[in-house]
Protein backbone atom coordinates (compact mmCIF):
# COMPACT_ATOMS: atom_id res chain seq x y z
CA UNK A 1 0.00 0.00 0.00
CA UNK A 2 1.27 3.05 -0.81
CA UNK A 3 1.96 6.20 1.63
CA UNK A 4 -0.80 8.11 -0.01
CA UNK A 5 -3.36 5.64 0.10
CA UNK A 6 -2.42 4.33 3.59
CA UNK A 7 -2.51 7.90 4.66
CA UNK A 8 -6.03 8.45 3.00
CA UNK A 9 -7.56 5.18 4.60
CA UNK A 10 -6.12 6.28 8.00
CA UNK A 11 -7.88 9.43 7.61
CA UNK A 12 -10.83 8.14 6.87
CA UNK A 13 -10.94 5.40 9.50
CA UNK A 14 -10.30 8.64 12.14
CA UNK A 15 -13.31 10.47 10.86
CA UNK A 16 -15.96 7.96 11.45
CA UNK A 17 -17.70 6.75 14.33
CA UNK A 18 -18.16 3.07 13.92
CA UNK A 19 -20.74 0.86 15.47
CA UNK A 20 -20.77 -2.33 16.87
CA UNK A 21 -23.63 -4.92 17.04
CA UNK A 22 -24.87 -5.94 20.68
CA UNK A 23 -27.97 -7.94 19.67
CA UNK A 24 -31.65 -7.59 18.70
CA UNK A 25 -33.84 -6.40 20.98
CA UNK A 26 -36.25 -9.57 21.41
CA UNK A 27 -32.37 -11.44 23.04
CA UNK A 28 -33.08 -9.07 26.19
CA UNK A 29 -35.21 -9.94 29.11
CA UNK A 30 -37.60 -6.79 30.08
CA UNK A 31 -37.28 -5.69 33.43
CA UNK A 32 -39.66 -2.85 35.58
CA UNK A 33 -38.36 -0.39 37.38
CA UNK A 34 -41.06 1.75 39.43
CA UNK A 35 -41.49 5.71 38.46
CA UNK A 36 -42.00 7.96 41.28
CA UNK A 37 -44.74 10.21 40.90
CA UNK A 38 -42.65 13.62 41.99
CA UNK A 39 -39.92 15.04 39.85
CA UNK A 40 -36.69 16.10 41.71
CA UNK A 41 -34.49 18.68 40.29
CA UNK A 42 -31.63 17.25 42.29
CA UNK A 43 -31.25 14.38 44.76
CA UNK A 44 -32.96 11.04 44.94
CA UNK A 45 -36.52 10.75 45.45
CA UNK A 46 -37.82 9.15 48.70
CA UNK A 47 -38.61 5.24 48.32
CA UNK A 48 -41.45 5.29 50.03
CA UNK A 49 -44.41 3.18 48.46
CA UNK A 50 -46.95 6.10 48.70
CA UNK A 51 -45.21 8.25 46.19
CA UNK A 52 -44.61 5.46 43.36
CA UNK A 53 -46.98 6.07 40.60
CA UNK A 54 -46.42 3.30 38.46
CA UNK A 55 -43.44 1.16 36.88
CA UNK A 56 -41.39 2.24 34.18
CA UNK A 57 -39.49 -0.16 31.83
CA UNK A 58 -37.09 1.18 29.53
CA UNK A 59 -38.33 -1.19 26.52
CA UNK A 60 -41.86 0.80 26.91
CA UNK A 61 -39.65 4.35 27.17
CA UNK A 62 -37.12 3.53 24.44
CA UNK A 63 -38.34 0.71 22.12
CA UNK A 64 -41.65 1.30 19.92
CA UNK A 65 -41.31 -1.74 17.07
CA UNK A 66 -40.04 -4.34 19.44
CA UNK A 67 -39.10 -6.75 16.14
CA UNK A 68 -36.97 -4.12 14.03
CA UNK A 69 -35.41 -2.76 17.27
CA UNK A 70 -31.71 -3.94 17.76
CA UNK A 71 -28.47 -2.23 19.55
CA UNK A 72 -24.99 -0.99 19.01
CA UNK A 73 -22.07 0.27 20.88
CA UNK A 74 -20.87 3.66 19.40
CA UNK A 75 -17.04 4.00 18.94
CA UNK A 76 -15.68 7.19 17.59
CA UNK A 77 -15.83 10.74 18.71
CA UNK A 78 -17.46 11.95 15.65
CA UNK A 79 -21.31 12.68 17.18
CA UNK A 80 -20.23 14.25 20.39
CA UNK A 81 -22.40 17.32 19.95
CA UNK A 82 -25.62 14.97 18.99
CA UNK A 83 -24.80 13.34 22.81
CA UNK A 84 -23.51 10.52 21.54
CA UNK A 85 -20.09 9.37 22.87
CA UNK A 86 -17.35 6.67 22.63
CA UNK A 87 -19.53 2.96 24.18
CA UNK A 88 -22.76 4.51 24.54
CA UNK A 89 -25.19 1.93 22.97
CA UNK A 90 -27.56 2.99 20.50
CA UNK A 91 -31.55 1.77 20.42
CA UNK A 92 -31.90 1.74 16.41
CA UNK A 93 -35.36 1.09 14.83
CA UNK A 94 -35.37 -0.72 11.17
CA UNK A 95 -39.08 0.01 10.70
CA UNK A 96 -38.93 3.92 10.73
CA UNK A 97 -39.09 6.06 7.65
CA UNK A 98 -35.53 7.56 6.96
CA UNK A 99 -35.71 11.36 6.76
CA UNK A 100 -33.72 14.48 6.32
CA UNK A 101 -31.48 15.21 9.97
CA UNK A 102 -32.16 11.99 11.21
CA UNK A 103 -29.62 10.13 12.99
CA UNK A 104 -29.00 6.98 10.93
CA UNK A 105 -26.65 3.75 11.22
CA UNK A 106 -25.36 3.31 7.49
CA UNK A 107 -23.40 1.08 5.22
CA UNK A 108 -21.01 3.31 3.16
CA UNK A 109 -18.60 1.03 0.80
CA UNK A 110 -18.90 -1.72 3.70
CA UNK A 111 -18.02 0.36 6.72
CA UNK A 112 -20.65 0.43 9.16
CA UNK A 113 -21.41 4.11 10.60
CA UNK A 114 -23.42 6.14 12.71
CA UNK A 115 -24.18 9.51 11.40
CA UNK A 116 -26.85 12.48 10.61
CA UNK A 117 -28.37 11.76 7.12
CA UNK A 118 -28.78 15.22 4.85
CA UNK A 119 -31.33 14.97 2.37
CA UNK A 120 -31.42 18.49 1.77
CA UNK A 121 -30.07 18.42 -1.67
CA UNK A 122 -31.51 14.17 -2.64
CA UNK A 123 -29.32 13.93 -5.60
CA UNK A 124 -26.44 14.34 -3.41
CA UNK A 125 -26.68 12.67 0.15
CA UNK A 126 -24.21 13.79 3.11
CA UNK A 127 -23.41 11.62 6.24
CA UNK A 128 -22.71 14.52 8.83
CA UNK A 129 -20.40 14.81 11.66
CA UNK A 130 -21.35 16.17 14.44
CA UNK A 131 -17.99 17.01 15.86
CA UNK A 132 -15.13 19.66 15.54
CA UNK A 133 -12.60 18.09 13.81
CA UNK A 134 -14.62 15.33 11.80
CA UNK A 135 -14.97 15.57 8.14
CA UNK A 136 -18.75 14.43 6.77
CA UNK A 137 -18.78 12.00 3.97
CA UNK A 138 -20.39 13.28 0.67
CA UNK A 139 -21.49 10.20 -0.79
CA UNK A 140 -20.73 10.09 -4.67
CA UNK A 141 -22.38 8.35 -7.37
CA UNK A 142 -20.03 5.32 -6.91
CA UNK A 143 -20.72 4.92 -2.93
CA UNK A 144 -23.19 2.23 -2.14
CA UNK A 145 -24.77 3.33 0.60
CA UNK A 146 -27.42 1.69 2.84
CA UNK A 147 -29.53 2.25 5.75
CA UNK A 148 -29.63 -0.16 8.48
CA UNK A 149 -31.98 2.23 10.55
CA UNK A 150 -32.67 5.19 12.88
CA UNK A 151 -31.44 5.77 16.01
CA UNK A 152 -34.06 6.76 18.32
CA UNK A 153 -32.28 6.74 22.22
CA UNK A 154 -28.83 6.98 23.21
CA UNK A 155 -27.57 5.04 26.37
CA UNK A 156 -25.11 6.93 27.92
CA UNK A 157 -23.74 6.81 31.44
CA UNK A 158 -22.36 9.22 33.42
Amino acid sequence: MTRSIYCTHIQYLVRCMTCLLLGDYESFSRLNIPLFLERVSAGFPSPAQDYIENSLSLDDLCIKTPAATYFVRASGHSMEKAGIHDGDILVVDRSLAVSNRKIVIANVDGEFLCKRLDLSDPKKPILRAESDGHSDIILSNESELEIFGVVTTVVHSV
